[in-house]
C-alpha cells in the first residue's frame, strides 16, 4: 500500500491480514446483547476485551511485523498502554526485542504487563505525542524500526480485521460505534464495514476531556487541544502530524459522540453487571456514544468492546460509585 491509503486500499489490506494473522490472534466472540437493544435496532457487542493482552492492539502490532518480512533483532514503540502490550506482545512471538517509549502519566498495571512480556521501558513526557516523538527520534539515531500506535498502513490494515470479523458474523451491519484516539480502529473497521455496506454509519466516540481526532476532523488540519484525565486512557492525547488517520476518518466518519466521564463510568459498570464483561475506559466509551443515540438507530448495530485492561483501583471505584448512585435512588 502507499503512504496514504484510501479506504478500498484498508479495505483489500484487511482481508489479507485476516489471512496473515490467523493462528497468531484470537478471533473474539461478537455477542448478541437484547438488553441494549433500542426501539427499532439490535444491539450486537465485539469483545476484544477478550483478545489476547486484553486489546485489538495486537492486531496491528503483528500485522506490521510480519507483513515487513523484516528480521529486525529490535523495534520501537511509544504507547500508552496498548499498543505497548501488542507490540511487546508480537516480538516476543517472532523473537524480537522491544523497546517501548510511554509517557509518565501512563497506568502502572499496563507499564508493568508490558515489562512482564519482556520489553524494555523508557518513560518520556507527560503526553502520548511527546513520547511517539521520542521514539521516532531514538529509531531514527539507531536505526531500529518503529511502529506507530496508529500512523502506518500495515497497523490500519491489522486493526481492520476487527471489522473483517464483524462482516463474516453478522449481515447487514448498519452502524458502528467505535472509541477514537489516533484514528487506526476505525478507520480499519469502518472501511472494512463500509466496502460490505456502504450505508453503514460509522460513529467515532470520544471523551470529552481528550478528543482531539474529532476537533481535527472538525477543523480540517491536525490541531494541537488541552487533554484532561479520562478513563478512556487509551484514546487520550494528541495526534500526529500527518498521520495518514485524519483524512481517512474524514472521509470514513459519519460522525463523533462526545461522552463524559460520567457517562463512560455507568457504561463500564453496566457491562460488567449485566454481562459480567470487564472493560477499560475506552471500551466504555463507545457503549456510552452508542447509549446517546440508541433510541433514533434502526437495523443492526455494532459497538466494539475494544479493551479489558482496567487497574483494580478504578474498577472498585466505578463499582463502588454505581452502588452508591443505586443506594441513593432507592432512599
Amino acid at each position: 500500500m502507499t503512504a496514504a491509503p484510501t479506504e478500498a486500499d484498508i479495505a483489500a489490506e484487511a482481508r489479507r491480514a485476516h489471512k496473515r494473522l490467523q493462528g497468531h490472534i484470537r478471533s473474539t466472540p461478537l455477542l448478541r446483547a437484547p438488553w441494549l437493544d433500542g426501539p427499532t435496532c439490535k444491539a450486537y457487542l465485539k469483545l476484544e476485551n477478550l483478545q489476547i493482552t486484553g486489546s485489538f492492539k495486537v492486531r496491528g502490532a503483528l500485522n506490521a511485523l510480519i507483513d515487513s518480512g523484516d528480521a529486525a533483532p529490535h523495534v520501537t514503540a511509544a504507547s500508552t498502554g496498548n499498543h505497548g502490550l501488542g507490540v511487546a506482545y508480537a516480538c516476543r512471538a517472532l523473537g524480537t526485542r522491544a523497546t517501548i517509549f510511554a509517557p509518565t502519566t501512563s497506568l502502572q498495571t499496563k507499564i508493568a504487563a508490558i515489562k512482564k512480556l519482556g520489553a524494555d521501558v523508557t518513560f518520556s513526557g507527560a503526553d502520548c505525542i511527546e513520547a511517539e516523538e521520542a521514539a521516532r527520534a531514538a529509531a531514527t539515531e539507531t536505526g531500529v524500526p518503529f511502529v506507530s500506535p496508529y500512523n502506518d498502513a500495515r497497523v490500519v490494515a491489522g486493526q481492520a480485521t476487527v471489522g473483517v470479523e464483524v462482516a463474516e458474523a453478522l449481515d447487514p451491519v448498519d452502524t458502528v460505534f467505535v472509541a477514537v484516539g489516533g484514528g487506526g480502529l476505525i478507520s480499519g473497521v469502518g472501511a472494512v464495514l463500509r466496502d460490505v455496506n456502504p450505508a453503514c454509519r460509522v460513529v467515532g466516540c470520544s471523551p470529552s476531556a481528550s478528543a482531539a481526532m474529532a476537533a481535527s476532523v472538525a477543523a480540517g488540519r491536525v490541531v494541537e487541544i488541552t487533554s484532561e484525565p479520562t478513563l478512556s486512557d487509551g484514546t487520550a492525547g494528541g495526534i500526529e502530524a500527518g498521520t495518514i488517520t485524519l483524512p481517512l476518518c474524514a472521509a470514513i466518519v459519519d460522525h463523533f459522540n462526545l461522552v463524559s466521564e460520567r457517562d463512560i463510568a455507568d457504561a463500564m459498570a453496566m457491562l460488567i453487571e449485566r454481562e459480567h464483561i470487564v472493560v477499560e475506559g475506552a471500551a466504555g466509551c463507545a457503549l456510552a456514544g452508542y447509549l446517546q443515540e440508541r433510541a433514533q438507530l434502526h437495523g443492526n448495530v455494532v459497538v466494539i468492546v475494544c479493551g479489558g485492561n482496567v487497574p483494580p483501583e478504578v474498577l472498585c471505584r466505578i463499582l463502588g460509585d454505581a452502588e452508591s448512585t443505586r443506594a441513593g435512588s432507592e432512599t
